[in-house]
């Protein structure tokens, strides 16, 4: 004799939203605490000096020149490399702020003449507390920075 069941199978399911919710929250998580450094996209070669780091320069204007003879002033990128788009940037930075410390960064493969333009950008604006940048001479500790 044949016992009939009515009884419907029950099918396994996998419910995919709640594992879509966790992934989506951990994403923002991620996208949320990240932090850009821009440093780590500015790959930069200084020059060598031998001398000791000044202690003004945490809080030192950041005047960037990439090997291309690039500007970027704080975390901005200067469009143009004339003068006066440089000195518009450092304006909207630095606002009135002149006796502010200025750090010049720029990589040992760039054109003289563009260090030279963000020198004469950052004269003609009235800063005077201008420091360049340098790497520690191969084999002697700390860095060093010349005024």
């Amino acid at each position: 004799m044949r016992i009939q069941d009515f009884r419907e199978d029950d099918s396994p399911e996998i419910n995919l939203i709640p594992l879509i919710d966790v992934l989506l929250c951990l994403l923002i998580f991620f996208v949320v605490t990240t932090t850009f450094d821009a440093r780590s996209v500015l790959k930069l070669e200084l020059p060598r000096a031998d001398g000791q780091p000044s202690e003004a320069q945490s809080k030192a204007l950041s005047v960037l020149v990439n090997a291309q003879g690039r500007y970027f002033v704080g975390d901005r990128e200067v469009l143009r490399t004339d003068v006066e788009s440089l000195k518009d940037s450092l304006r909207d930075v630095a606002g009135d702020d002149r006796a502010r410390a200025v750090l010049l960064r720029a990589d040992a493969r760039t054109p003289h003449q563009s260090v030279v333009t963000a020198l004469d950008a950052l004269g003609q604006l009235g800063f005077r507390r201008v420091a360049i940048a340098t790497a520690p001479e191969a084999g002697k500790p700390g860095g060093a920075a010349i005024q």
